[in-house]
């Protein structure tokens, strides 16, 4: 998120007339330079090739095409759109020591910018509510998770980073060399409580309150398999797999229906039917019994693994949303400072530039926490790698 001018005053003097910084001295050696163009690139490689690695393996796996993973999706491209439109720019300016695109460009660059990082946020807020919902709403919410209401909160999602990210820009003040935003405390203090410290707040609590009911039905894991054990054919899978069980319904219902047709065809054959009852009786108790064995193996096994992966995702969206704030806490936490205190604060252009940089290199570090952290992911990544380079062979 662009905040201030990167480089001091006193590295250029400006010119109305020419239009053109006359620089006193680079802000960099060519050394440098070059070890700040070659760190950089790098975050710009792993944000874009790591992120289109992400998008790839939700769409391409299936493990990961539960509809909640979109939001994952749409993080993932405001991530790559960082690395491909903001971050270059960024650099361009770090080591030239001005800005050399022009105010057309400045103002669309802030805007996205703002954008990017603000739409980040908000998709991992809404993240964090969607893992409550599921947490604590999980048959009642599961059902109304689909993928067209993802996609609804998602483009709510873009449309509210909009809002917030493009009116402050009219009053965005910039000469030819210059990029910067208006630096009105009242604004800074807003702009910062809104996008970032509230979003915070409130993703911290969410966590905090999901911890603590998953914690409570890992205790109450025996006791649920303990009713999956006891429970009759059917009742398992009503309560873990509602779609299958209304499936399975729909077959029962067509099997009693063909044989209440079948049932009149003989009917006059009294003597006959007798025995044939009795033994249709003995063959569907022993094939109730048998159904009910496997009822409750595929309960226990569907209980087990649900969990399992609800645990594994809520912890990774959890290391996902703690690195965003380690990230960018301590930019947000300056910016808003420095607009209270200014240079009383004492806050070294060094310090705020390293701040920042930290923040861009949230949008490279996603994929490497997935990777880490998640089995589905790294499966998909190493499917995905392996193919490609396999068709390159």
């Amino acid at each position: 998120m662009e905040a201030t001018s990167f480089v001091p005053t006193a590295f250029y003097n400006g010119s109305e007339e020419s239009g053109q910084p006359q620089l006193k001295a680079w802000p960099y050696t060519a050394l440098e330079c070059t070890l700040i163009i070659i760190a950089v690139v790098s975050i710009i490689l792993s944000t874009v090739l790591g992120n289109i690695l992400v998008v790839l393996a939700i769409f391409t796996s299936r493990a990961l095409r539960a509809p909640q993973n979109l939001f994952l999706v749409s993080l993932a491209s405001a991530d790559i759109l960082v690395g491909a439109l903001i971050i270059p720019f960024s650099l361009a300016r770090e080591v030239m020591g001005y800005w050399h695109f022009g105010s057309v460009w400045c103002s669309m660059y802030l805007a996205l910018d703002i954008l990017f990082c603000t739409s980040s946020i908000v998709h991992l807020c809404a993240i964090s509510i969607d893992r409550y919902w599921s947490v604590t709403k999980a048959v009642k919410y599961n059902l109304k998770r689909t993928p067209k209401r993802i996609k609804r909160c998602i483009a709510i999602i873009w449309v509210v980073s909009a809002i917030i990210s493009f009116p402050p820009l009219l009053k965005s003040k910039h000469k030819e060399w210059e990029c910067l935003l208006n630096d009105d405390t009242w604004y800074v203090l807003f702009s910062c409580t809104v996008s970032f410290f509230v979003p915070c707040l409130i993703m911290i609590l969410l966590y905090c309150r999901i911890y603590r009911v998953a914690k409570h039905r890992v205790s109450s894991l025996r006791n649920g398999v303990s009713d999956c054990a006891s429970a009759t054919p059917g009742t398992c899978e009503t309560h873990h797999n509602i779609q299958n069980n209304h499936e399975a319904e729909e077959l029962d219902l067509e099997e009693s229906t063909s044989s209440v047709h079948k049932f009149p065809k003989k009917h006059h054959h009294k003597k006959k039917d007798k025995p044939k009852s009795a033994k249709a009786k003995r063959l569907s108790w022993t094939s109730n019994r048998g159904q009910q064995h496997r009822d409750q193996s595929i309960c226990i096994s569907q209980m087990r693994l649900n969990q399992l992966r609800e645990k594994r995702l809520t912890f990774v969206l959890a290391v996902v949303i703690g690195g965003f704030v380690i990230c960018w806490f301590p930019f947000f936490f300056t910016y808003s400072l420095e607009s209270v205190c200014r240079k009383r604060c004492g806050i070294s252009d060094a310090l705020f530039n390293f701040f920042f940089w930290i923040g861009y290199c949230n949008s490279s570090l996603n994929p490497i926490i997935y990777t880490v952290f998640n089995r589905d992911f790294r499966k998909a990544f190493r499917r995905l790698l392996t193919h490609g380079s396999r068709r390159t062979t």
